[in-house]
């Protein structure tokens, strides 16, 4: 058994596999420690063999209240959580379904902690501090993230948030799809969160808070178990429609929109 030590946003992550393919996979995607250097956040115990290959999104999630478990099974991948998420077992079918099942889980602990939330975009910086670009799917996200160059990203795929009173940072993300990290920075303060819509003319409008929290809902990496966590979610989106301004941001397939954020 390997055990290989990582950190993804603040926190430390312990990991063990037996699996040669799913350690490479966490070394090419995630910075690997030497050492252990601190009792870890998260324990996560990785086994493959699990399933049938990807079939779609769809993640059934049950709860067993006599044994303090969470479940999360889709068709390629299924989590064994205790109810806090500190510690878990992964059985994935090959590193796609690994990374979806280890994307769920932090975006699963970090709201049951009130730290922050996941969010399906993509993240570049500008004169230190970061800026989203979320949307649809296929409204841009990846588009903008390439567009964005030279500028550092911190994330093209899934942005890692934390949410405080007042304050929102930005932390580098290893959830990528396929660009790279490209600078030195591992955290930013978030100053822009743009709803992307591709069109001939670029234009950015402000939305109102309450307009931007709907909007941003299903932008969430999040599978729902609970009343509970769901209204955890919307508190924590709350905090991030009254800290940071949120836009609709019309633009053409070129770097220009820059000029309408910066």
């Amino acid at each position: 058994m390997d055990i290989l030590y990582t950190k993804v946003g603040a926190h430390e992550v312990e990991i063990s596999t037996e699996s040669k393919d799913f350690k490479n996979f966490i070394q090419r995607n995630f910075s690997v420690f030497k050492g252990k250097t601190s009792d870890p956040d998260i324990k996560i115990t990785i086994k493959e063999g699990f399933g049938d290959p990807f079939v779609n999104y769809q993640v059934e999630v049950s709860k067993h209240e006599e044994e303090e478990m969470i479940h999360f099974r889709r068709a390629d991948y299924l989590i064994e959580s205790v109810s806090d998420y500190r510690n878990s077992v992964i059985y994935a079918h090959n590193e796609f379904a690994l990374k979806h099942a280890i994307t769920n889980l932090y975006s699963s602990f970090i709201v049951c902690h009130n730290w922050g939330l996941l969010i399906h975009s993509s993240c570049a910086i500008e004169n230190g501090k970061a800026h989203i670009f979320s949307g649809q799917s296929g409204a841009g996200k990846s588009t903008a993230a390439k567009l964005s160059a030279p500028r550092e990203l911190l994330s093209d795929e899934a942005t890692i948030l934390k949410i405080d009173d007042g304050k929102v940072t930005v932390f580098d993300s290893p959830f990528r799809s396929e660009l790279e990290a490209t600078g030195t920075h591992e955290t930013a303060p978030l100053a822009s969160i743009q709803l992307l819509h591709q069109a001939l003319h670029n234009n950015r409008t402000y939305l109102k808070k309450s307009d931007a929290l709907i909007h941003l809902l299903d932008k969430v990496f999040y599978w729902a178990h609970s009343p509970e966590e769901t209204k955890q979610v919307i508190k924590l989106l709350n905090k991030l429609v009254v800290t940071v301004p949120v836009y609709d941001l019309h633009f053409q397939k070129n770097n220009h929109f820059w000029e309408l954020i910066s």
